[in-house]
Protein backbone atom coordinates (compact mmCIF):
# COMPACT_ATOMS: atom_id res chain seq x y z
CA UNK A 1 0.00 0.00 0.00
CA UNK A 2 1.50 3.41 -0.69
CA UNK A 3 -1.49 5.74 -0.81
CA UNK A 4 -4.72 5.45 1.09
CA UNK A 5 -7.75 7.94 1.67
CA UNK A 6 -9.82 7.86 4.98
CA UNK A 7 -12.94 9.69 5.57
CA UNK A 8 -13.97 10.30 9.76
CA UNK A 9 -9.93 10.96 9.59
CA UNK A 10 -10.52 13.10 12.39
CA UNK A 11 -12.18 10.61 14.78
CA UNK A 12 -10.96 8.58 17.08
CA UNK A 13 -10.22 5.95 15.09
CA UNK A 14 -9.73 7.59 12.13
CA UNK A 15 -6.52 10.16 13.04
CA UNK A 16 -5.20 6.80 15.04
CA UNK A 17 -5.02 5.09 11.70
CA UNK A 18 -3.73 8.31 9.65
CA UNK A 19 -0.69 8.08 12.17
CA UNK A 20 -0.53 4.43 11.86
CA UNK A 21 0.09 4.81 7.78
CA UNK A 22 2.03 7.98 8.12
CA UNK A 23 4.47 5.85 10.45
CA UNK A 24 5.29 3.55 7.79
CA UNK A 25 5.49 6.25 4.91
CA UNK A 26 2.12 5.72 3.18
CA UNK A 27 0.50 8.94 1.87
CA UNK A 28 -2.97 9.53 3.05
CA UNK A 29 -5.67 12.03 1.74
CA UNK A 30 -7.53 12.64 4.83
CA UNK A 31 -11.41 13.39 4.66
CA UNK A 32 -13.57 15.09 7.44
CA UNK A 33 -15.95 17.78 8.11
CA UNK A 34 -14.77 21.24 7.23
CA UNK A 35 -13.07 22.65 9.78
CA UNK A 36 -12.88 19.16 11.32
CA UNK A 37 -8.91 18.73 11.40
CA UNK A 38 -7.39 19.57 14.58
CA UNK A 39 -6.61 15.94 14.93
CA UNK A 40 -4.92 15.16 11.34
CA UNK A 41 -1.06 15.88 11.15
CA UNK A 42 -0.35 19.13 9.06
CA UNK A 43 1.49 17.49 6.24
CA UNK A 44 -1.34 15.47 5.50
CA UNK A 45 -3.69 16.26 2.68
CA UNK A 46 -6.88 17.17 3.78
CA UNK A 47 -10.45 17.53 1.99
CA UNK A 48 -13.25 18.43 3.77
CA UNK A 49 -16.69 16.39 3.19
CA UNK A 50 -19.94 16.55 4.17
CA UNK A 51 -21.02 12.49 3.92
CA UNK A 52 -24.43 13.87 2.45
CA UNK A 53 -22.11 14.80 -0.44
CA UNK A 54 -20.60 11.14 -0.74
CA UNK A 55 -22.09 10.77 -4.47
CA UNK A 56 -19.87 13.31 -5.36
CA UNK A 57 -16.45 12.46 -3.78
CA UNK A 58 -14.97 10.81 -7.24
CA UNK A 59 -15.54 14.65 -8.69
CA UNK A 60 -14.10 16.51 -5.42
CA UNK A 61 -10.80 14.23 -5.60
CA UNK A 62 -8.95 13.47 -8.85
CA UNK A 63 -6.33 10.89 -7.12
CA UNK A 64 -6.37 7.61 -9.34
CA UNK A 65 -3.98 6.00 -7.94
CA UNK A 66 -5.42 5.34 -4.34
CA UNK A 67 -4.88 1.44 -2.77
CA UNK A 68 -6.83 1.55 0.01
CA UNK A 69 -10.14 3.58 0.95
CA UNK A 70 -10.67 3.67 4.61
CA UNK A 71 -14.72 4.71 5.05
CA UNK A 72 -14.91 5.31 9.07
CA UNK A 73 -17.11 8.32 9.11
CA UNK A 74 -20.88 7.69 10.40
CA UNK A 75 -22.64 10.30 12.22
CA UNK A 76 -24.62 9.53 15.49
CA UNK A 77 -22.01 6.43 16.45
CA UNK A 78 -22.36 7.78 19.99
CA UNK A 79 -24.86 9.19 22.46
CA UNK A 80 -28.69 9.75 21.99
CA UNK A 81 -28.11 9.77 18.18
CA UNK A 82 -27.62 6.33 18.28
CA UNK A 83 -31.49 5.49 18.22
CA UNK A 84 -32.01 8.20 15.62
CA UNK A 85 -33.50 5.67 12.64
CA UNK A 86 -33.56 8.55 9.89
CA UNK A 87 -29.52 8.92 10.13
CA UNK A 88 -28.75 5.54 10.91
CA UNK A 89 -30.30 4.95 7.65
CA UNK A 90 -28.46 7.52 5.97
CA UNK A 91 -25.60 6.26 7.34
CA UNK A 92 -26.06 3.26 5.35
CA UNK A 93 -27.00 5.28 1.94
CA UNK A 94 -23.65 7.35 2.28
CA UNK A 95 -21.79 4.25 2.96
CA UNK A 96 -23.00 2.88 -0.06
CA UNK A 97 -22.51 5.92 -2.05
CA UNK A 98 -18.54 5.88 -0.55
CA UNK A 99 -18.26 2.36 -2.11
CA UNK A 100 -19.32 3.28 -5.66
CA UNK A 101 -17.49 6.84 -5.16
CA UNK A 102 -13.80 4.17 -4.69
CA UNK A 103 -14.90 2.13 -7.38
CA UNK A 104 -14.94 5.57 -9.82
CA UNK A 105 -11.93 6.74 -8.46
CA UNK A 106 -10.07 2.83 -9.42
CA UNK A 107 -9.44 1.82 -5.78
CA UNK A 108 -8.58 -1.05 -5.75
CA UNK A 109 -9.78 -1.94 -1.63
CA UNK A 110 -12.85 -0.47 0.30
CA UNK A 111 -11.97 -1.09 4.18
CA UNK A 112 -15.26 -0.02 5.98
CA UNK A 113 -15.55 -0.12 10.07
CA UNK A 114 -18.63 -2.25 11.42
CA UNK A 115 -19.33 -3.20 14.61
CA UNK A 116 -19.51 -6.33 16.70
CA UNK A 117 -22.85 -5.04 17.75
CA UNK A 118 -24.06 -6.32 14.25
CA UNK A 119 -24.06 -9.86 15.75
CA UNK A 120 -25.91 -8.59 19.19
CA UNK A 121 -28.39 -6.65 16.56
CA UNK A 122 -29.38 -9.57 14.93
CA UNK A 123 -29.59 -11.84 18.39
CA UNK A 124 -31.63 -9.51 19.88
CA UNK A 125 -33.71 -8.58 16.61
CA UNK A 126 -34.83 -12.14 16.39
CA UNK A 127 -35.16 -13.83 19.71
CA UNK A 128 -38.81 -14.32 20.82
CA UNK A 129 -40.58 -11.96 23.19
CA UNK A 130 -37.32 -9.86 23.28
CA UNK A 131 -37.88 -6.31 23.43
CA UNK A 132 -34.45 -4.39 22.42
CA UNK A 133 -33.53 -0.97 23.00
CA UNK A 134 -33.18 1.88 21.04
CA UNK A 135 -29.64 1.60 20.91
CA UNK A 136 -29.77 -1.24 18.41
CA UNK A 137 -30.97 1.00 15.53
CA UNK A 138 -27.32 2.03 15.31
CA UNK A 139 -26.83 -1.69 15.15
CA UNK A 140 -29.18 -2.29 12.20
CA UNK A 141 -27.71 0.42 10.42
CA UNK A 142 -24.35 -0.98 10.62
CA UNK A 143 -25.64 -4.30 9.85
CA UNK A 144 -27.82 -2.76 6.35
CA UNK A 145 -24.34 -1.17 5.50
CA UNK A 146 -22.90 -3.97 5.44
CA UNK A 147 -25.20 -6.34 4.27
CA UNK A 148 -25.86 -3.84 1.14
CA UNK A 149 -22.61 -2.99 0.59
CA UNK A 150 -21.40 -6.83 -0.07
CA UNK A 151 -24.16 -7.33 -3.20
CA UNK A 152 -23.09 -3.96 -4.30
CA UNK A 153 -19.17 -4.17 -4.30
CA UNK A 154 -20.00 -7.81 -5.55
CA UNK A 155 -22.30 -6.13 -8.75
CA UNK A 156 -19.81 -3.35 -9.64
CA UNK A 157 -16.55 -5.51 -9.13
CA UNK A 158 -14.30 -3.88 -5.93
CA UNK A 159 -12.74 -5.59 -3.14
CA UNK A 160 -14.56 -5.07 -0.10
CA UNK A 161 -13.13 -5.97 3.37
CA UNK A 162 -15.52 -5.61 6.54
CA UNK A 163 -14.20 -4.94 9.86
CA UNK A 164 -15.74 -5.18 13.08
CA UNK A 165 -14.09 -4.03 16.16
CA UNK A 166 -14.88 -4.85 19.47
CA UNK A 167 -14.50 -2.27 21.63
CA UNK A 168 -11.49 0.45 20.51
CA UNK A 169 -10.55 2.43 23.83
CA UNK A 170 -7.77 4.52 24.51
CA UNK A 171 -5.88 7.73 24.44
CA UNK A 172 -7.93 10.75 22.15
CA UNK A 173 -11.18 9.22 23.05
CA UNK A 174 -13.97 11.64 23.50
CA UNK A 175 -17.06 10.13 23.56
CA UNK A 176 -18.96 8.83 26.95
CA UNK A 177 -18.55 5.10 25.78
CA UNK A 178 -17.68 2.58 28.93
CA UNK A 179 -13.86 2.72 29.11
CA UNK A 180 -13.72 6.50 28.83
CA UNK A 181 -16.75 7.48 31.17
CA UNK A 182 -15.39 4.96 33.77
CA UNK A 183 -12.41 6.43 33.89
CA UNK A 184 -13.62 9.96 34.71
CA UNK A 185 -15.86 9.06 37.15
CA UNK A 186 -12.63 7.52 38.84
CA UNK A 187 -10.75 10.87 38.33
CA UNK A 188 -13.93 12.95 39.73
CA UNK A 189 -14.75 10.56 42.72
CA UNK A 190 -18.12 10.02 41.18
CA UNK A 191 -19.97 6.31 42.37
CA UNK A 192 -18.92 3.68 40.78
CA UNK A 193 -22.09 1.74 39.83
CA UNK A 194 -22.35 -1.27 36.93
CA UNK A 195 -24.56 -4.06 35.78
CA UNK A 196 -23.67 -7.63 37.16
CA UNK A 197 -21.44 -7.94 34.50
CA UNK A 198 -21.59 -11.24 33.65
CA UNK A 199 -21.91 -10.45 29.70
CA UNK A 200 -19.22 -10.93 27.73
CA UNK A 201 -17.29 -8.09 26.84
CA UNK A 202 -13.63 -7.26 25.09
CA UNK A 203 -11.54 -4.07 24.57
CA UNK A 204 -9.00 -3.62 22.12
CA UNK A 205 -6.42 0.12 22.67
CA UNK A 206 -6.44 2.67 20.04
CA UNK A 207 -2.83 1.89 18.65
CA UNK A 208 -3.55 -2.04 18.36
CA UNK A 209 -6.90 -0.79 16.49
CA UNK A 210 -4.84 1.46 13.97
CA UNK A 211 -2.13 -1.45 13.64
CA UNK A 212 -4.94 -4.09 12.56
CA UNK A 213 -6.85 -1.72 10.11
CA UNK A 214 -3.30 -0.98 8.35
CA UNK A 215 -2.86 -5.02 7.82
CA UNK A 216 -6.19 -5.72 6.94
CA UNK A 217 -5.68 -3.10 4.49
CA UNK A 218 -2.47 -5.01 2.92
CA UNK A 219 -3.64 -8.32 3.31
CA UNK A 220 -7.31 -8.72 3.90
CA UNK A 221 -8.90 -10.93 1.43
CA UNK A 222 -11.52 -9.52 -0.59
CA UNK A 223 -15.46 -10.47 1.06
CA UNK A 224 -14.18 -11.64 3.97
CA UNK A 225 -14.89 -9.59 7.24
CA UNK A 226 -12.39 -9.05 10.23
CA UNK A 227 -13.10 -8.60 13.74
CA UNK A 228 -10.65 -6.51 15.38
CA UNK A 229 -10.34 -7.59 19.46
CA UNK A 230 -7.78 -8.20 21.83
CA UNK A 231 -8.37 -11.77 21.88
CA UNK A 232 -9.16 -11.91 25.00
CA UNK A 233 -12.91 -11.87 25.76
CA UNK A 234 -14.35 -12.57 29.34
CA UNK A 235 -17.20 -11.05 31.11
CA UNK A 236 -17.48 -7.43 31.59
CA UNK A 237 -17.18 -8.05 35.21
CA UNK A 238 -13.67 -9.03 34.89
CA UNK A 239 -12.57 -6.15 32.64
CA UNK A 240 -13.51 -3.83 35.60
CA UNK A 241 -12.30 -5.58 38.26
CA UNK A 242 -8.86 -5.03 36.58
CA UNK A 243 -9.67 -1.63 36.36
CA UNK A 244 -10.64 -1.19 40.11
CA UNK A 245 -7.04 -3.48 40.56
CA UNK A 246 -4.98 -1.05 38.67
CA UNK A 247 -6.42 1.94 39.31
CA UNK A 248 -8.74 2.70 42.15
CA UNK A 249 -8.13 -0.16 44.35
CA UNK A 250 -9.21 1.96 47.06
CA UNK A 251 -12.76 2.49 45.52
CA UNK A 252 -15.62 1.17 46.16
CA UNK A 253 -16.90 -1.31 42.97
CA UNK A 254 -21.10 -1.98 42.75
CA UNK A 255 -22.17 -4.10 40.76
CA UNK A 256 -26.06 -5.26 40.14
CA UNK A 257 -27.18 -1.72 40.75
CA UNK A 258 -27.38 -0.83 36.54
CA UNK A 259 -29.85 -2.78 34.88
CA UNK A 260 -28.92 -4.65 31.87
CA UNK A 261 -31.12 -5.27 28.82
CA UNK A 262 -29.13 -6.23 26.15
CA UNK A 263 -27.93 -9.51 24.75
CA UNK A 264 -24.80 -11.38 25.92
CA UNK A 265 -22.82 -12.80 22.96
CA UNK A 266 -20.76 -15.77 23.34
CA UNK A 267 -17.71 -15.78 23.52
CA UNK A 268 -17.12 -17.56 20.33
CA UNK A 269 -17.90 -14.45 18.57
CA UNK A 270 -14.89 -12.78 19.82
CA UNK A 271 -13.07 -15.05 17.94
CA UNK A 272 -10.04 -12.72 16.31
CA UNK A 273 -8.38 -16.10 14.81
CA UNK A 274 -9.11 -15.09 10.98
CA UNK A 275 -7.93 -12.24 11.38
CA UNK A 276 -4.08 -13.33 13.07
CA UNK A 277 -4.06 -15.83 10.01
CA UNK A 278 -5.17 -13.86 6.98
CA UNK A 279 -3.48 -9.69 8.31
CA UNK A 280 -0.74 -11.12 10.65
CA UNK A 281 -2.29 -8.73 13.22
CA UNK A 282 -2.29 -9.51 17.13
CA UNK A 283 -2.90 -6.99 19.91
CA UNK A 284 0.18 -6.48 21.85
CA UNK A 285 -1.01 -3.99 24.71
CA UNK A 286 -2.64 -5.49 27.59
CA UNK A 287 -5.89 -4.17 28.94
CA UNK A 288 -3.52 -2.91 32.48
CA UNK A 289 -1.44 -1.29 30.40
CA UNK A 290 -4.24 0.28 28.03
CA UNK A 291 -6.06 1.27 30.98
CA UNK A 292 -3.07 3.14 32.47
CA UNK A 293 -2.28 4.89 29.61
CA UNK A 294 -5.98 6.25 29.46
CA UNK A 295 -6.16 7.52 32.60
CA UNK A 296 -2.58 9.04 32.66
CA UNK A 297 -3.77 11.10 29.45
CA UNK A 298 -7.35 11.83 30.83
CA UNK A 299 -5.70 13.35 33.73
CA UNK A 300 -2.77 15.69 31.74
CA UNK A 301 -6.35 16.63 29.56
CA UNK A 302 -7.63 17.71 32.87
CA UNK A 303 -4.89 19.92 33.62
CA UNK A 304 -4.55 21.59 30.50
CA UNK A 305 -8.20 22.28 30.90
CA UNK A 306 -7.41 23.86 34.13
Amino acid sequence: MKKALVTGANGFVGSALVRELLKENIEVIALDRDGCNNNIPKNVKFVPHELSDSSELSQIINDRDIDVFYHFAWAGSAGVARANAELQLDNAKWTIECLRAAKEMNCKKFVCAGSIMEHETISAAYRQENKPGLGYIYGSGKLVAHTMCMSVAANIGIDLVWTEITNAYGAGEMSPRFINSTLRKIISGEPLQFTSGTQNYDFVYIDDVARAFRLIGENGKPFCHYLIGSSNAKPLREFILEIKQTLASEREFIFGDVPFAGVNIPLKEFDCSLTEKDTGFKAKISFSDGVNRTMEWLKALESDNQ
